[in-house]
Order: structure tokens, then C-alpha cells, then sequence
């Protein structure tokens, strides 16, 4: 993907009227626990619960108004439906979503109050975006992916902006990576203005497709298996731009066990008061494993969506 740092930036300044610049806060307790400087990204305030809506919106207003007349379709594990409705809210549109069986009953939700209209296919994310591909074909409609297109990376990207003025000295960002449209975007932008930087990708060990990918030089097909993290859960598409760009700019690949991630949950909840979703809590998890070599570095930890349901929340409480 070309010139990263300039569609980031002409994305930024596309989708800044609909979106917020969602502040950076200190996280003490953490702080004290780890021995380092650790600050928090509040993407689970953002506009839909999730940092998702940044990158759907960046698409949506480049349709033309035929293209949003034909419909838009995509795939969801919930966050990104979600986005993709609102964006069409904002900018026209009829948006259908296709969602993996077992997906959160509060995400469908949301996706569905957002005007989006759910279809349920699949055992996994990979699947639902296979038949959303399909359809979309089929019917003439633009598919909007979670992560593969350039546009919706560049909005994802403006995370990476945002804290490259709020936080110019930082020493490492913890991103959480699924199929790569966040850390593409945030690691691919902020190694373009700051090298020194260190990017580090996070994943559920249950479901660590890109991870697994770079590791092996290329795109692989693994075992998925029931995560908290679902908004980062299944496989990644073939021909996935974001291989290269995850590959190329994320400089640590972490992988976190379902109780490390439960249990950085209950943290941020109990200790830093955030409610997230697990892929947020990734983040956390990662950190805690790599916070020995770490020590006295100002790290950034992206909290990426708080689309949980409530029943889970219960749960883990």
C-alpha cells in the first residue's frame, strides 16, 4: 500500500466532522504494577463502542451515490457492522451484515439498532466473509471489508495520527491484531513518523491467524478456538494487504492465553474503571508479558472497542 501516511492523513481530515478524537489518560495502578508509564487509548468511547467506525466511514463517503444505491454488504464479528451502519446513516445507504454463528447477542444488537440488516452464516469470521464476498458480487453491491482495502486501513489509521500529536514521546504502542486492519494502520503510520517507536501486535493464542502468518513468511490457515477477544477471532483473506503491512511494521508478535486476557479485563475494569471488550484486554495481557524490558518505557495501550455483553461482563465479574 502506497503513500500510507498520506491517506492516513487525507483520511483524518475526511472522517474528523463524525468521529472523536478520543483522549489518551493515564492508567496509575498499572503503572505502579508494571514499572512502566502506561497510558490508555480510548477507543471504547469512541462513536459505536468501537475504533471500527473510523475506517467504515472512510469508505462509505468515497461511494458514489450509485455504489450506495447498488447496497453495501460486509462481514462482522459485530464491531465493524456496526460501523459500517452508522457510516451509511451519515453518508446513504442500505447496509447488509453477515455474522459468524456465536456472535455477541450485544453486538447483533447494535448492529441492528444502528439500521443494519444481520444475516447469520458460518462457523467463523473467515466463512461469513466469504458469503458476504459472494453476495455482494452476486447483487452488484460494494463490499466493505474489516481490513482488506486500503481505505478502511487509512481510517484505522488515524489512530496512529491522533497519537503521534497526544503522545509525541512514547516508547511502544500494544495494538490488538485480527486480521491486521488496526495495526496496519496505526504501526504502518506511526513507523512512517517515527521509526524509534516500537509496534507491538497482540492476539488471543486461540485464534492467531496474521501472527501465525508472519511466522511462517506467509499466509496460513490455522485452528480457531472460543475466545473472549472475538472481535479479533478467524482467518484472514488470501490476499490480504494487510499481510505485508503487519509483517513489515510491527516489530514484537505476541500471543495471550483466555486467562491472561479475563484477567486484564477485570483489571481494567476493577483498577483503571474501563469496561472493554476482550480484544481491548489483549493489549493488556500482552503488556504484563512483555513489561520486564519495559521497564521506566512510556507505553501506549490501544483500547479498541467496549462492545461486551452484558451477561459476559456478569460472568467475569
Amino acid at each position: 500500500m502506497n503513500n500510507l501516511k498520506e491517506a492516513v492523513e487525507a483520511a483524518a481530515e475526511r472522517i474528523g466532522p463524525n468521529i472523536l478524537e478520543t483522549p489518551v489518560v493515564e492508567a496509575p495502578s498499572l503503572s505502579s504494577e508494571l514499572g512502566c508509564e502506561v497510558l490508555l487509548k480510548l477507543e471504547n468511547i469512541q462513536k459505536t463502542g468501537s475504533f471500527k467506525i473510523r475506517g467504515a466511514l472512510n469508505k462509505v463517503l468515497q461511494l458514489t451515490e450509485a455504489e450506495k444505491a447498488a447496497g453495501i454488504v460486509t462481514a462482522s464479528s459485530g464491531n465493524h457492522g456496526a460501523a459500517v451502519s452508522k457510516a451509511a446513516q451519515i453518508a446513504g445507504g442500505k447496509v447488509d451484515i453477515y455474522v459468524p454463528e456465536g456472535a455477541s447477542p450485544a453486538k447483533i444488537a447494535n448492529m441492528e439498532r444502528l439500521g443494519g440488516t444481520v444475516h447469520v452464516f458460518g462457523s467463523d469470521s473467515g466463512k461469513s466473509e466469504l458469503e458476504a464476498q459472494r453476495v455482494a458480487k452476486e447483487t452488484g453491491g460494494t463490499y466493505v471489508s474489516p481490513y482488506n482495502d486500503p481505505q478502511v486501513i487509512a481510517g484505522q489509521g488515524t489512530i496512529g495520527l491522533e497519537l503521534s500529536r497526544q503522545v509525541p514521546d512514547m516508547d511502544a504502542v500494544i495494538i490488538a491484531v485480527g486480521g491486521g486492519g488496526l495495526a496496519s494502520g496505526i504501526a504502518g503510520y506511526l513507523k512512517a513518523v517515527n521509526p524509534k517507536i516500537e509496534t507491538i501486535g497482540a492476539a488471543p493464542a486461540a485464534s492467531a491467524a496474521m501472527i501465525a502468518s508472519i511466522e511462517a513468511g506467509e499466509i496460513v490457515e490455522i485452528p480457531h478456538d472460543h475466545t473472549l477477544s472475538d472481535g479479533t477471532a478467524g482467518g484472514i483473506d488470501d490476499d490480504a494487504i494487510t499481510f505485508p503491512l503487519c509483517r513489515d511494521n510491527l516489530d514484537t508478535l505476541v500471543r495471550v492465553d483466555e486467562t491472561a486476557i479475563e484477567e486484564a479485563f477485570r483489571d481494567l475494569f476493577r483498577n483503571e474503571h474501563m469496561l472493554v471488550e476482550g480484544a481491548a484486554a489483549v493489549t493488556l495481557a500482552a503488556l504484563r508479558r512483555e513489561a520486564p524490558r519495559l521497564k521506566g518505557k512510556k507505553v501506549v495501550l490501544v483500547l479498541c472497542g467496549a462492545n461486551i455483553s452484558p451477561d459476559v461482563v456478569k460472568s467475569l465479574l
